[in-house]
């Protein structure tokens, strides 16, 4: 990056209240804040390109897409060390999916496959417990995940919740054999619907309102044998997979409807994976891992400045769920 000497007349005011901001009254070297702002503009999303506009925007400076990932290459010792910080003991719902992204790798680009785990503490705050990236999606990795979350200081999880991903209930519980599976409702529906004629979905899904709407696992188990009866001829492939998935899709009929809101879909996981994609969109592909690492870690930064709050009915949700798992929460 070319060196580059400007004079800089700081405005004056009668009390000399007037604190500029892009340059601190005496900072002599603008390297420090030069660094602030790049990195800043970087996790909002911004390409190289961008950056060096704004830059040169805002400071008369060039700068090149070399020192740009010079000085974005400083996250990766601060994400290395978050990712495998250690954890609370004990997390009372945790949910569990996935994401598809372009990464160059060998001089090919190739679907990576980023895994991420959102959990709600015992306070009733959302936390991200960490991010991994494979070549492909499989329950062999989930459990290879869940069991790093247990070497990182996880003992219990009350409830999962995932997709209906095969053999994920199956290493869930072979890594945390106490662990309740919530499979999402909202998944298991989209999956049906691809097999469902159009012409038929709008009825077949008034029929299936009466199932999982249900107010209670009884009548719910019912209105499946009714649709069973009324359609299971027609899309055997539909019922048979609400059939052998039951066990793990009602899970939540035993709670609340507070507790079952929370947990009958991967809604809030989801609602991180639309803030990192709102900025990582403008990327076809990623340079490669650490490239994509360094936007997630910045998108799920500006992600958690937003949960300052526990989740609303907190209070009454963990007083249940205490009940439900007697002596496994540690209530302060």
């Amino acid at each position: 990056m070319p060196v580059t000497s400007f004079e800089l007349e700081t405005p004056r005011d009668r009390h000399s209240s007037f604190e500029p901001q892009l340059v601190k009254k005496r900072q002599t070297v603008l390297n420090e804040e030069l660094d602030t702002k790049v990195l800043a503009l970087y996790g909002l999303g911004n390409s190289y390109d961008e950056i060096s506009f704004h830059v040169k925007d805002l400071y008369g400076i060039e700068i090149s897409p070399a020192a740009i990932s010079s000085i974005t290459d400083r996250l990766i010792p601060q994400i290395t060390e978050w990712r495998n910080r250690p954890l609370e003991a004990i997390y009372p719902i945790v949910f569990l999916d996935a994401m598809f992204f372009k990464v160059r790798d060998n001089n090919q680009v190739r679907t990576k496959v980023l895994y991420n785990i959102l959990a709600i503490n015992q306070e009733g705050y959302k936390e991200v417990l960490g991010f991994y990236v494979a070549d492909s999606e499989g329950a062999n990795f989930w459990l290879a995940v869940l069991n790093d979350l247990k070497a990182r200081g996880v003992e219990d999880i009350l409830i999962t919740c995932v997709d209906g991903l095969k053999g994920f209930p199956e290493a869930i519980q072979a890594s945390f054999p106490h662990t309740e599976v919530q499979l999402c409702i909202v998944h298991q529906i989209r999956n049906s619907l691809k097999f469902i004629a159009s012409k038929n979905q709008k009825e077949f899904m008034q029929d299936l309102k009466t199932v999982y709407q249900a107010e209670t696992k009884d009548l719910a188990e019912l209105n499946l044998l009714r649709l069973g009866e009324k359609w299971g001829e027609k899309y055997p492939m539909v019922l048979k997979s609400w059939q052998n998935n039951w066990e793990n899709l009602s899970t939540y009929f035993k709670y609340s409807k507070e507790i079952r809101k929370l947990i009958y879909t991967t809604n809030s996981i989801e609602g991180l994976h639309r803030q990192i994609r709102k900025y990582t969109k403008t990327k076809s592909a990623f340079t490669n891992e650490n490239a994509l690492f360094k936007l997630v870690f910045c998108a799920i930064n500006l992600a958690s400045r937003k949960w300052s709050q526990p989740l609303h009915n907190w209070a009454l949700t963990i007083s249940q769920l205490d009940i439900f798992f007697p002596q496994r929460l540690s209530l302060r």
